[in-house]
């Protein structure tokens, strides 16, 4: 009986010796490396930085995906022209195929080309009085730009001779403006001279009074 007790008293002291030696050393190993045991805490901070730094970096790409949709000018985009003629007052509409520079086009660089074209228009443009172009309407479905143009009034005219006939001609000596039915042989000598030289008139009011002089 008393070897049974020196026996259990034996274990227990063993038992408690183990678990100070034990808890020794861990005191003596976190001493000495005292982020041995935070790693795992570590690790979720960076998982949680990490998953933060994802969610900050989410709005760039909904900037990207706005920029995608941004419309463009494409082959099927409607393009319709407005023709403002400023002497009569007068707009007429027609639509025509896309320019095919101004395919792929968003609208800020749809006004830069409609500028550069504004500032150098084709010379048939010019010949027909144009004035200045503007966009009024941009979509990636319907694009309408409006063209003005105002004719040039003939500063001054020439009566000259064709067929035995007064023939008003502009300031350019070569373009008719206006043919009579005045002959040439019915005038008095001296103006006869003077438009076969050809007779330089300065308005259309001072044309009229001619033609209203000399018509038969």
């Amino acid at each position: 009986m008393k070897l049974v007790k020196r026996i259990s008293l034996f274990m227990a002291l063993s038992t408690v010796m183990l678990g100070l030696g034990g808890w020794g050393a861990l005191k003596v190993e976190d001493f000495f490396y005292p982020n041995r045991y935070h790693r795992g805490t570590e690790g979720h901070s960076e998982q949680v930085h990490d998953e933060k730094r994802e969610e900050e970096e989410e709005p760039e790409q909904v900037i990207e995906t706005a920029a995608a949709d941004i419309p463009v000018v494409t082959a099927d985009t409607r393009y319709l022209v407005e023709l403002v003629d400023l002497n009569q007052g007068t707009v007429t509409e027609s639509e025509e195929a896309v320019p095919v520079m101004y395919i792929g086009l968003n609208r800020e660089e749809l006004l830069e080309a409609i500028s550069a074209y504004d500032k150098n228009p084709p010379l048939m443009e010019q010949e027909k009085g144009f004035e200045t172009i503007e966009l009024t309407s941009f979509s990636k479905d319907r694009v309408v730009v409006c063209k003005y143009y105002k004719e040039k009034e003939p500063e001054g005219f020439y009566l000259m001779v064709a067929d035995h006939f007064i023939v008003v001609y502009e300031e350019d000596r070569s373009t008719i403006y206006m043919n009579t039915d005045i002959l040439l042989d019915l005038l008095p000598d001296s103006l006869q001279r003077e438009i076969m030289e050809g007779k330089y008139v300065a308005s259309e009011e001072e044309l009229y009074l001619f033609l209203e002089s000399y018509s038969s």
